[in-house]
């Protein structure tokens, strides 16, 4: 089964995806550690593809993650997309009171 979780910043891709590749004994797939390189630089849109393609030649996989440029490789094969879709307020709270100077 091939399995892709998309959602906003924050929703808790990294962290369900992780837990479900656990549960289900597959791989998982961070897109964030195929894109980002040293010193937070990104690779080029060929060498992410190849990567991705690399990272998905598999018969079952977890992958987290967005980049609608890779979209067509991403859902070229896959059989479930979950949308983790969250409010803003539910994921980022805050605290109401006013910031004391110190």
């Amino acid at each position: 089964m091939k399995i892709n979780l998309v959602g906003t910043s924050g929703s808790g891709k990294n962290v369900f995806g992780k837990q479900l590749a656990e549960i289900l004994n597959f791989p998982f797939v961070e897109m964030d550690a195929l894109y980002w390189g040293p010193d937070w630089t990104g690779p080029t849109d060929q060498d992410l593809f190849s990567r991705l393609r690399k990272a998905l030649d598999s018969e079952d996989w977890v992958l987290d993650g967005n980049y609608s440029r890779t979209q067509d490789i991403k859902w070229e094969r896959v059989e479930v997309v979950i949308w983790l879709d969250f409010s803003f307020s539910s994921h980022y709270s805050c605290d109401p009171s006013p910031i004391q100077p110190g």
